[in-house]
């Protein structure tokens, strides 16, 4: 669970691998509506930070790299709003919420860094939940210029 069905053994940008496990799940779970995306979501957040604390226990470390179940929820966070009635999900949005999503998760804005202090699952996963909150409105933007452009 924690490492996201092994993408966190990815030898190059584990993270990055772990965002692209979330937009990969994005598109199911998107099937199921604004409402049931979000308690998927949720779901895997509380499954996340228990998973997470667990995974530094077994590695020894804070916050392992391999530990990316905190960017596949960000990055549904992210990718959220597209599941909304009449925004849609076309690839520029998509791929919008992934770019948006990744800056914000590298870059950790002050309130982003002041979760990951948390410490524990909870600073592992939250982190990212603030990188995904803050990429949603972007994804949410190119997909409503997008419907307004057609």
């Amino acid at each position: 669970m924690a490492t996201a069905a092994g993408a966190g053994f990815s030898p190059v940008a584990p993270g990055t691998a772990g965002a692209l496990v979330g937009v990969v799940l994005f598109f199911p779970l998107a099937e199921l509506g604004p409402w049931l995306y979000a308690l998927a979501a949720l779901g895997l957040l509380s499954l996340g930070v228990r998973a997470a604390s667990e995974a530094e226990r077994c590695y020894g470390r804070k916050d392992d790299g391999r530990i990316v179940i905190d960017e596949v929820v960000g990055q549904l966070l992210a990718l959220l709003p597209l599941t909304l009635p009449g925004l849609g999900a076309g690839w520029l949005p998509v791929v919008t919420g992934f770019v948006a999503f990744r800056v914000f998760d590298v870059w950790k804005p002050a309130l982003a860094r002041r979760a990951e202090q948390m410490g524990g699952g909870a600073g592992v996963m939250l982190d990212d939940v603030v990188a995904g909150v803050l990429a949603a409105p972007f994804a949410a933007a190119v997909a409503w210029l997008g419907r307004a452009a057609a």
